[in-house]
C-alpha cells in the first residue's frame, strides 16, 4: 500500500495529542501511516499503537528556534522523496500554515477543515457553518489534506513503527521569523478542551464573568472542561481561548451541556458533532433545543444548582 504522511501534533509537554490518533485512524483507510514528528521524542509506543508503520524524527535547532517556515521545507523535502498517496495534517492554526506552504512549495491541491477522508483521498467537508456538506478530491500533486480535530473517534490498530531521523537542511529565507521565548501556558486541573469527553459551556444568558463559576463548577462536578460561546467571550465573561465555535474551537465531547446559550450557527459548528447534547435556556424558542438531545426550559441558576447538588448525591 501507498504511504500516506501523518504530520503529528505531539510535544513533550503535552505528549501525542488526540487528533494526531484521529489521522492516523483516517490514514490507515488510505494507506500505510507514516508519521513526522517535529522534536526529540518520537513516541513510538503511542503512535504505534494507532497503526503507525514509520516514524520520521526531525529535531534540530533549526526547527525550534524559527517559526512553522523550516517544518514546511522539511516536509517538502520528505514529500518528494517518498511519493505518499496523501498527507494529513491538522486543522489547527500552525497545521493549515504548513499546509498553505506545501501546497505552493510542491504546486499541489489542498482541502481544509475535511471531517472525514475515503478510501480514495475524497474529503468531506462541512462548509458554511456545517450547514453545507461537500466533498472534494484533489486533482493535482500530493494531496494535502487538513483535519479538523474530534472529527471521529480514534481507533487502535497495533503495530510497530521503524524510526528514521531525518536530516534538516533549511534556507536563509526560512530562517527569516525566529522565536525569542516560549511561555509555558499554565495548565489546571480541567482536561483540554478540544480533547475533553464532556464539556460545560455558558453563553450570554450566564450574564457576567462573577456568575461563570457556575459553569465552572459544573464542570468540575462532572470531571469535564469549560467552553463559552462568542457572545460570552465577546462580553469579557470568559477568556477567548474557551471559545466554542466557527471562530473558536471544535469540540466533539461525549457529553455537551450548553448553559445560557442560544445556538446561533457560529455557536452550533463547533459542537454540533457531540454525542449527547443538554441545554439548559429559559426562552423555550431557542435554537439551541432544535439539536438538544435533552432540554430544560428554565433559570440555570435554578437548574444548575439542582442539578450539581443531585450529582454530589451521587459521587
Amino acid at each position: 500500500m501507498a504511504e500516506v504522511l501523518v504530520v503529528a501534533e505531539a510535544s513533550a509537554a503535552a505528549g501525542v495529542k488526540k487528533v494526531t490518533l484521529e489521522m492516523l485512524t483516517a490514514a490507515r483507510t488510505i494507506g500505510s501511516p507514516s508519521v513526522v514528528v517535529f522534536g526529540d521524542e518520537p513516541f513510538a509506543d503511542k503512535l504505534g499503537e494507532h497503526g503507525a508503520e514509520r516514524v520520521y524524527l526531525a529535531g534540530a535547532a533549526d526547527i525550534d528556534d524559527f517559526l512553522v517556515a523550516p517544518k514546511a521545507t522539511v516536509l517538502a523535502d520528505l514529500i518528494r522523496r517518498v511519493r505518499p498517496a496523501a498527507v494529513l495534517l491538522a486543522s489547527t492554526q500552525e497545521g493549515k500554515e504548513i499546509a498553505g506552504r506545501l501546497a505552493v512549495k510542491l504546486d499541489s491541491g489542498l482541502l481544509t477543515d475535511a471531517v472525514a477522508v475515503a478510501p480514495d483521498g475524497t474529503a468531506t467537508q462541512a462548509v458554511f457553518a456545517g450547514q453545507v456538506i461537500v466533498t472534494a478530491r484533489v486533482r493535482r500533486g500530493v494531496p494535502l489534506i487538513t483535519l479538523r480535530p474530534n472529527s471521529l473517534t480514534p481507533s487502535p490498530a497495533p503495530a510497530t513503527p521503524v524510526v528514521e531521523p531525518l536530516a534538516v537542511a533549511v534556507t536563509d529565507a526560512d530562517r527569516l521569523a525566529r522565536v525569542t521565548e516560549r511561555v509555558v501556558e499554565r495548565k489546571g486541573a480541567r482536561p483540554e478542551l478540544t480533547e475533553a469527553s464532556i464539556v460545560v459551556s455558558g453563553g450570554r444568558g450566564v450574564g457576567s464573568a462573577d456568575s461563570f463559576a457556575l459553569v465552572e463548577e459544573l464542570a468540575d462536578l462532572l470531571g469535564g472542561a469549560v467552553g463559552a460561546s462568542r457572545a460570552a467571550v465577546d462580553s469579557g465573561f470568559y477568556p477567548h481561548q474557551f471559545q466554542v465555535g466557527q471562530t473558536g474551537k471544535t469540540v466533539s465531547p461525549q457529553l455537551y451541556v450548553a448553559l445560557g446559550i442560544s445556538g446561533a450557527i457560529q455557536h452550533r459548528a463547533g459542537m454540533q458533532t457531540s454525542k449527547t447534547i443538554v441545554a439548559v435556556n429559559k426562552d423555550p424558542e431557542a435554537p439551541i433545543f432544535e439539536l438538544a438531545d435533552f432540554g430544560v426550559v428554565g433559570d440555570l441558576f435554578k437548574v444548575v444548582p439542582q442539578a450539581a447538588d443531585e450529582i454530589r448525591k451521587r459521587a
